[in-house]
């Protein structure tokens, strides 16, 4: 059986994913940002299974990074990565927050944190190959102003959300790319619309799905052999933005990122 890191574990869809994962005799790496809230989780998993917790903010790239290497020298080789954590959202008409970085804080959470913890775990994510890398991504998706990554003018918590999500998705076809030769398959889903989660609830939106619905998509991926550099759409193949194809707009956001990481 697999050895499984899940990002925001503690709450919602990685919750959900955690268990049926563990029940299945899966060992599970649950990573969440409350020490108390984490605990009592992998307390609860431990009764079904063997589980491991990880706590950091992963609004803070030096947090991830040290997660990073906490969980490597845990477990050398690492069978699969489900980057799930994320910020929504948030209410309508919130103002603009940052991370502890002073980045945007969607554009931290939900896309900077999963490109750091990813490197960070490129070692045994190789020495445990085939490897997988499970992007949770959005059907909600909009392409980066690359004048103004962090969207600074005309702020919106949905407008920073579904371009966050544009870039995790961009980033996953180039990193898939990438990894290819060393039997790492990246790919990124939106697994299903609405759930009944906190981040829909803070939104002000009725859930259209269930937590359920979104974990079987993930879970699809983390189990099955589904090829590499592919968005999903729950269970079903499909396309992501069409920019997030586009080698120019990726290239463009290789070096927006990198800038950002340096910053």
């Amino acid at each position: 059986m697999s050895t499984v890191l899940i990002t925001g574990a503690t709450s919602g869809l990685g919750r959900h994913v955690a268990f049926e994962l563990v029940r299945s005799g899966h060992t599970v790496l649950a990573h969440g940002r409350d020490p108390e809230r984490t605990e009592r989780l992998v307390t609860q998993l431990r009764a079904e299974g063997d589980a491991e917790g990880f706590v950091a903010d992963l609004a803070s790239l030096a947090a991830v990074r040290e997660l990073g290497a906490r969980v490597s020298d845990a477990h050398p080789g690492l069978d699969v990565l489900v980057n799930n954590a994320g910020v929504g959202a948030g209410p309508r008409g919130a103002a603009r927050e940052l991370s502890v970085d002073g980045h945007e804080l969607r554009l931290a959470v939900n896309y900077l944190a999963p490109v750091v913890l990813t490197r960070a775990l490129l070692p045994t994510l190789r020495a445990g190959a085939p490897s997988r890398v499970v992007n949770v991504g959005s059907a909600g998706q909009a392409p980066l102003d690359f004048d103004d990554p962090e969207l600074t003018r005309g702020y919106s918590g949905t407008t920073a959300y579904v371009r966050s999500k544009f870039a995790l998705a961009a980033h996953t076809f180039t990193l898939a790319e990438e990894l290819a030769a060393w039997d790492i398959s990246v790919n990124v889903l939106h697994p299903a619309t609405y759930m009944d989660t906190t981040m829909v609830h803070e939104a002000g939106v009725t859930p259209w799905s269930s937590v359920a619905d979104g974990a079987a998509a993930v879970l699809a991926l983390v189990t099955r052999e589904s090829g590499s550099g592919r968005y999903f759409d729950g269970t079903s193949p499909s396309r992501a933005h069409e920019d997030t194809y586009d080698e120019e707009v990726r290239g463009r956001l290789a070096r927006v990122t990198e800038q950002l990481l340096r910053a």
